[in-house]
């Protein structure tokens, strides 16, 4: 099967002859027949099995006829790296038919995205938290919306846009067409399938088995000596380009500068970083001017690249399905890959989990030559602040006893109770007593 039996538009089948595309994958041979008959569908498919020209294909088919200047169709998407990938599709798939898209997310000046809108498009790729912005400044009109997309479901469940993409939902148009991908599918995303998704076609390509190209194998490590077994895996690896995930933005960061200062040309990609930052580590790692890229698991959302030939988990995953989607990222296009996990004692009952997900145990390795026995610093943090050094504060200078001779009373009890730091100063009874108390409320 090829893509003219799709009976595409001159226009987009010219494009798409342009960019390469010849065989259809499976899930846009079983996709994109419905999706231009005007049905919804539920697509269950991981990252990078083409899902992305499944629902722009036959969007930009039903946008050739119809009005220009207003939104009809919109995708909303988890992160700010798939939506400019999805962007860059339809870019590319519709360069000659003269169909216009606009990005919307944060991170950057909202002020060009309401210039794009305002000159009119037919296309937003949208993250949930700033098209929410747009629309309670009444920057954008969804009034005229004939399609919407709501692409990687379970990832914006996972990061708690649930709650934006209802509030969302209840401002479209009710009559629409609605197309839900998801590489998993948890309870709470097949519930908001079954309230959005009318009569829909379910495609599933694939399970949640990882692809037979991959090959794994764990290392089991102290915490303290992960990033030393990290450049030692390096060294002996030949690698060509490696995706490191880790599991928080501080620890991607430090990773990344470690390996920056072991000579390798490393980037990292997490939420902390500027938007224009981010799509240079981006670019970069796909152009071949980074050879590793460390990230965090939302970060890498929208990382399309073909020739990563390792992938390796510096961090492992709190789920299995996670763990899949992360190796999956290599071992694409028919090409073999490898991933490598490295894994600390605290891991044991998730790799259980993952291995039970694969159906097969995962390969234990070391690391010949590697000392494993090097004790850990006194700090328990991986990647600990040197300490402080105390300040030693001026005591103030005492003043001299207002009565230096302030003799007990009769029967042995002192006249007056002075009250601490103020000399000469009477304490009343029960002050400390009622501090006490207040200090109890306070806490």
């Amino acid at each position: 099967m090829n893509f003219q039996l799709f009976n595409f538009h001159p226009l987009i089948s010219a494009a798409v002859k342009e960019a390469g595309y010849v065989t259809p994958t499976p899930i846009q041979t079983q996709a994109i027949p419905p999706v231009m008959d005007g049905k919804d569908v539920m697509g269950l498919a991981q990252t990078g099995t083409g899902k992305t020209a499944a629902f722009v294909l036959p969007i930009l088919q039903r946008l050739m006829e119809g009005p220009r200047g207003r939104v009809r169709a919109l995708i909303i998407a988890p992160t700010r790296e798939l939506a400019e990938q999805i962007h860059e599709a339809i870019t590319v798939l519709g360069q000659q038919t003269r169909l216009k898209s606009a990005t919307v997310y944060g991170g950057v000046n909202i002020n060009p995205q309401i210039q794009k809108l305002r000159n009119g498009v037919e296309i937003v790729v949208a993250c949930p938290g700033r098209l929410l912005d747009h629309m309670g400044q009444r920057t954008i009109d969804l009034s005229h919306l004939e399609v919407l997309v709501l692409d990687e479901a379970d990832q914006m469940f996972d990061m708690g846009f649930l709650p934006d993409i209802r509030r969302i939902l209840g401002q479209l148009p009710k009559k629409r067409q609605t197309l839900l991908f998801s590489a998993t599918m948890p309870p709470d995303i097949k519930r908001l399938a079954g309230e959005i998704l009318h009569n829909p076609v379910t495609v599933q390509v694939g399970s949640t088995a990882p692809p037979v190209t991959v090959n794994h194998a764990i290392y089991p490590v102290s915490q303290h000596l992960k990033t030393p077994l990290l450049l030692e895996l390096l060294r002996h690896t030949d690698k060509q380009s490696v995706l490191v995930f880790t599991k928080t933005k501080h620890r991607a960061k430090r990773v990344g500068e470690q390996l920056e200062k072991a000579g390798y040309r490393a980037a990292s990609l997490q939420g902390n970083l500027s938007q224009n930052r981010r799509q240079a580590a981006l670019d970069g790692f796909r152009d071949g001017s980074f050879q590793i890229l460390v990230a965090t698991d939302i970060a890498a959302r929208g990382i399309d690249v073909t020739q990563i030939s390792h992938v390796v988990n510096y961090d492992i995953t709190d789920k299995a399905e996670t763990y899949i989607h992360r190796i999956g990222r290599t071992g694409r296009a028919s090409r073999s890959g490898d991933a490598f996990t490295l894994v600390t004692a605290e891991d044991t009952a998730m790799v259980r989990t993952i291995e039970k997900a694969l159906g097969a145990p995962l390969e234990r390795r070391t690391v010949e030559g590697f000392d494993y026995n090097v004790p850990a610093p006194h700090r328990d943090a991986e990647f600990a602040r040197p300490p402080r050094t105390p300040q030693v504060r001026k005591q103030p200078k005492a003043k001299p006893a207002a009565n230096k001779s302030a003799a007990p009373a009769k029967g042995g009890q002192p006249a007056k109770q002075v009250a601490a730091g103020h000399p000469g100063k009477e304490a009343r009874p029960g002050a400390s007593r009622q501090r006490v108390h207040r200090s109890r409320r306070a806490q």
